[in-house]
């Protein structure tokens, strides 16, 4: 698959999901980006603004299967990775594979569930295994994982711990749809009897396969490489963060800003694909200083910060 075949399928992708989630284009492609470049998503955002249907209807898009794991207070790791159950019949020990055995899964209201449960998902999400009574299995290919959580209510949820934050690709929110989106919302409810809305397929898991394959072949010059280490390396030496963007986090600017100039249609990488996918790849990487946070920094504001400190490259 070339780099322009690519770029159609994504955005024969990006339209499919188009006509059932209303949200601008930028957040769809963000949100495609976490797949394209075989990381994971966290979308933070109110309830009702269309975080489950997005999941729900990307999976439908790209033809993969689904499945969807409500995380509450009492939710045990077997429950996501799954456990070994007695046979009856043949006197023996059987795995019964978790929900997490599927290549979407909407990890919903991560947050609700204890550390010992979140843990549960991160051997799956770096290594894509998982691993049960001493024996480990693989997990389909692609898998994909697509957590949300709710920023405004605390009361029942335990705070993501930094290493499993730092296993997402990206980090964004959908946000509320503009006045005309809504509009657009109510009118598509009334032309269907269903609640929910159904999309189109529009590739295959194979495609998938061959589409996560394109960004290895775009080109990143050695000057654009340095660019994107001086901005993770600004981070740390940032005031106001207390620990700046890891090592892996340098490496996943990387690979997103490939899977960016993928769906750009591009095959070489530039300066300002860099800027497009920095705040979503980096923001939610920082911790900020005490400080900060009693003054409620925002960490986008300070990838800002870096962003406008850091000399751009000139590319030929």
């Amino acid at each position: 698959m070339d780099i322009d075949e690519a770029a159609d399928e994504c955005a024969a992708v990006i339209d499919a999901i188009g006509e059932t989630v209303v949200s601008d284009r930028e957040f769809l492609e963000t949100t495609l980006l976490g797949l394209l470049a075989r990381g994971h998503v966290l979308l933070e955002d109110v309830p009702g603004t269309g975080k489950t249907l997005t999941a729900r209807s990307m999976a439908r898009a790209l033809g993969l299967s689904f499945s969807r794991i409500q995380f509450t207070p009492d939710l045990l790791p077997g429950d996501v990775t799954g456990t070994h159950v007695f046979n009856e019949r043949t006197r023996e020990f059987e795995f019964q594979e978790g929900p997490i055995f599927s290549n979407v899964v909407l990890a919903d209201e991560i947050n609700r569930a204890p550390p010992k449960t979140q843990s549960a998902l991160l051997e799956a999400m770096e290594e894509h295994q998982v691993t049960v009574g001493g024996e480990t299995r693989e997990l389909p290919d692609p898998f994909f994982v697509i957590a949300t959580q709710n920023p405004v209510e605390h009361e029942g949820t335990f705070v993501l711990p930094e290493a499993q934050v730092d296993r997402f690709m990206v980090k964004t929110s959908i946000g509320y749809p503009s006045f005309e989106g809504e509009v657009a919302l109510l009118k598509r409810r009334a032309n269907r009897h269903e609640r929910s809305p159904s999309v189109e397929r529009a590739l295959t898991a194979d495609r998938v396969e061959a589409l996560q394959g394109v960004p290895e072949t775009v080109r990143v010059h050695d000057d654009l490489v340095d660019y994107m280490l001086e901005l993770t390396r600004g981070t740390r030496s940032n005031h106001r963060v207390a620990v700046g963007v890891s090592p892996r986090g340098s490496q996943r600017l990387f690979e997103a800003t490939r899977a960016r100039a993928v769906i750009e249609g591009r095959d070489y990488a530039t300066p300002d694909t860099v800027k497009r996918v920095a705040k979503p790849v980096l923001a939610h990487r920082l911790v900020l200083t005490a400080d900060a946070a009693v003054d409620d920094v925002e960490k986008e504001s300070i990838v800002d910060e870096v962003l406008a400190e850091t000399p751009v490259p000139t590319i030929e």
